[in-house]
């Protein structure tokens, strides 16, 4: 014997079941991940042990140590001793080159300018020695076009017939003339040579090399004097 059951029933069933289905067929939405929880502890300060009731000298800061100025470069209007101008000439008697100083015996109230003292040296030097126990072997045609005292040293301009006739021993002889002539007044001012208002680099048929600025000290480790 059957029951026949109610018509709501049977559609109750049907909805509950499609709702099942569905649930089921649905995509889960995914959980969303939980943001960092920020670090809130604090960083702990370096201690201070120092005793506060003791003062402390602050840091000292080196210092660079005080360097001395260089001395002045001779200039045109310093005023010099006259008796320290000298002529250089070369040692007839000696077989190798030997310079030979000459004090130079200036007059005039302009004797102790530099420049007119420089001037009157290599005029002298130029026109060739008085002694027989002196030589040169700079040309007796070469003259002096012109001499400035400047805080770079001494400017000496010669003209071309210095570079004229001689080898290697008669090119470092006249140059070691001139140089320590212009440079009488101060062993460690540099000279400037020029020919013709040209810088001279090289000197004569062989080629001997000049090192401008020239200097005493340069000129030994150049040639043998």
């Amino acid at each position: 014997m059957f029951y026949r059951r109610p018509l709501s029933l049977w559609l109750s069933c049907g909805l509950c079941v499609s709702a099942i289905a569905l649930s089921s067929c649905t995509p889960s939405t995914p959980a969303p991940e939980p943001s960092p929880t920020p670090d809130t502890t604090a960083t702990p300060l370096p201690s201070d042990d120092s005793d506060p009731g003791v003062e402390t000298e602050p840091p000292v800061t080196p210092t660079a140590p005080a360097t001395t100025p260089p001395s002045p470069a001779l200039q045109p209007d310093t005023p010099v001793q006259a008796s320290a101008a000298e002529v250089y000439w070369l040692d007839r008697e000696s077989d190798r080159l030997e310079l030979v100083p000459q004090p130079l015996n200036p007059t005039g109230s302009e004797a102790n300018n530099p420049e007119i003292l420089l001037t009157t040296a290599l005029e002298t030097l130029l026109d060739g020695p008085q002694d027989a126990a002196h030589s040169t072997t700079i040309p007796p045609e070469a003259r002096l076009r012109g001499i400035e005292v400047k805080a770079d040293g001494v400017h000496v301009d010669l003209s071309a017939d210095f570079t004229s006739g001689g080898g290697t021993t008669s090119m470092t002889g006249r140059v070691a003339q001139i140089l320590y002539t212009a440079t009488s007044l101060d062993p460690n001012l540099p000279v400037w040579l020029a020919v013709e208002s040209e810088p001279l680099e090289v000197l004569g048929g062989e080629g001997l090399m000049i090192r401008q600025p020239l200097t005493r000290q340069a000129f030994h480790e150049d040639f043998e004097l």
